[in-house]
């Protein structure tokens, strides 16, 4: 399975502010020595070495994950954030292109559904586009946002093979299984379990985690226990967890517990608070990671979601 990230942020899309790139601009210059720019092969060198805060940017798009296998045909996508144009987009330019998009939503607020309409590959008929959720009303919410006044174009016009499916139970698709738990956050949302040969990897966006998924019990065991891979809301700082208790997120510090609860070999924390910068973001992932060490967990991974992310399992 490979993973791609092409939306990282929660709440809204927060590109990065021309402040911001005038400060990473500057912060680069005040590290450059003559012996930076001598030649083509000196300006590369010195731009590897750059930390990823100031060479690169975390991104600005809102939720949206790909995976694929070695059959290109089938994709499965997880929410429709503002990231899944740029999964479309990217798409377009593939030599072999995906015939059949499986889109699980993991709940509807906004900044998860708000990139559907500009989804290249829904307007195309020889492309299959199948939604999934735990909610029922798929269809309807789904084309509730594209009503008048809030967007011209309604999903009637889409011109993609489009079907809605009610996810009751685990079902099989590309040769993989997938299924689903409900987690905390207001209105509920919905984590998904891909598993391929054994091979099991989690999206877990939007959730506060509770003493609830810490106990070991079927349920949790069967869905959490010994993944691959997780991909967790990481929103907060655990002071900001506990100011703004019950809006939905998790502190870091609390998913690093988690996955070492779980034995889960890698974790990525996603779903940025959209108010971060990516400086502060690497720093929260060097916190975490002096969590982990400082706890004395073994066997766990750390990676911070970004822009462009592969990650294969």
């Amino acid at each position: 399975m490979k993973i791609h990230f092409w939306g990282v942020r929660g709440s809204i899309p927060s590109p990065a502010s021309p402040g911001r790139v005038k400060s990473k601009i500057s912060a680069i210059l005040e590290q450059v020595t003559p012996e930076d720019i001598i030649d083509a092969e000196s300006r590369e060198k010195f731009l590897a070495g750059l930390p990823p805060w100031l060479f690169g940017t975390v991104g600005g798009n809102s939720p949206c994950i790909s995976v694929t296998f070695d059959d290109p045909k089938d994709c499965i996508v997880f929410d429709c954030g503002s990231g899944i144009r740029e999964l479309g987009v990217a798409q377009l330019n593939e030599k072999k292109k995906a015939s059949n998009f499986h889109i699980f939503l993991s709940h509807f607020h906004w900044d998860h559904i708000q990139g559907l309409p500009f989804f290249p590959q829904c307007y195309n008929p020889s492309v299959n586009v199948d939604f999934y959720s735990p909610f029922s009303g798929l269809e309807s919410i789904l084309s509730g946002q594209m009503v008048q006044p809030y967007f011209p174009v309604h999903m009637g016009i889409m011109g993609a093979k489009k079907s809605y499916h009610l996810l009751e139970k685990e079902i099989k698709i590309a040769g993989c299984t997938i299924s689903f738990k409900k987690m905390n956050h207001p209105g509920d949302s919905y984590s998904f379990c891909v598993n391929e040969n054994g091979k099991r990897i989690i999206y877990a966006t939007d959730t506060e985690l509770t003493s609830g998924d810490f106990t070991d019990n079927g349920e949790n065991t069967a869905f959490f226990r010994d993944a691959d891979l997780i991909i967790i809301d990481c929103q907060y700082t655990l002071g900001e967890a506990v100011d703004k208790y019950n809006w939905g997120h998790s502190a870091f510090s609390l998913a690093v517990d988690f996955a070492a609860n779980w034995k889960i070999k890698h974790m990525v924390m996603f779903h940025h608070d959209p108010a971060y910068d990516d400086s502060k973001l690497y720093g929260i992932l060097q916190s975490a990671r002096w969590y982990l060490e400082r706890m004395n967990f073994k066997g766990i991974e750390i990676t911070l979601a970004y822009e462009g992310l592969e990650i294969i399992i």
